[in-house]
């Protein structure tokens, strides 16, 4: 199964008042693994950027005159993204957003969700944590996943934390490689106990074997249909 964590940021929060996507960050998963496939851009978006805005993210206007609109990556994002499931914090935000760029951009636009199935793992963390926050951050700190290089938001960074809240929060997994721009182990590397570490195994008392037997020959005796493990014992002498 392939799955894609996607990030954006954007000049503004209200894409109805005409904000872009600034940045779009993708961290590729297969089978529940992370890859090192990876998909990053910055995008001009060809308008001014709110101040509050900026000083989430530090991307600045100057910064951004240089590099490719939308309609530019445009093919190359579909490319990565189609017949996956996006993984996506707050998803109706990045998709309403990148909705609106299919749109302008195409004569005849897709939206996300006809090319792409979607998980939003906002809703997940709600639904596991209910009346508590949920935000990326709250979530990092809940689940032990490293956000100490978050100063400022940043796509590719919160796509890639995204991915091990999202694997943590879904059952857990094994081995996370996170830094896809680089061969070695990520800072946000997942660390299992060795192999061969001793579990320490704690014996029940002779008190809790005749207690737990008394309860078992009780159960057997009130039962309609028996214990099975009574009759489990019997056919193992």
């Amino acid at each position: 199964m392939r799955q894609i964590v996607l990030d954006t940021e954007t000049t503004g929060l209200e894409v109805e008042a005409g904000h872009r996507i600034i940045e779009i960050g993708c961290v590729e998963l297969v089978d529940r693994r992370v890859t090192k496939n990876c998909f990053h851009h910055y995008i001009n978006p060809q308008r001014s950027i709110d101040e509050g805005a900026e000083q989430v993210h530090g991307i600045s206007l100057e910064f951004l005159s240089g590099k490719p609109v939308f309609g530019d990556i445009q093919e190359a994002f579909l490319d990565f993204v189609t017949g996956s499931e996006l993984i996506i914090h707050n998803a109706a935000f990045d998709l309403g957003f990148l909705d609106k760029e299919l749109a302008l951009g195409s004569a005849n636009p897709v939206r996300m969700e006809e090319i792409c199935g979607v998980l939003d793992t906002l809703a997940l963390a709600r639904s596991k944590y209910p009346g508590q926050r949920n935000s990326l951050d709250a979530l990092c700190n809940r689940l032990g996943v490293d956000n100490s290089s978050r100063d400022q938001h940043g796509a590719l960074l919160d796509a890639e934390l995204l991915a091990e809240v999202y694997l943590h929060l879904s059952g857990g997994q094994a081995s996370l490689v996170l830094n896809a721009s680089t061969s070695g182990p990520s800072k946000h590397q997942h660390k299992l106990a060795p192999k061969n570490k001793q579990l320490r195994v704690i014996m029940p008392s002779d008190k809790e074997l005749a207690d737990h037997s008394a309860y078992l020959s009780d159960l057997h005796e009130t039962a309609d249909q028996g214990c099975l493990w009574t009759e489990l014992d019997k056919n193992s002498e």
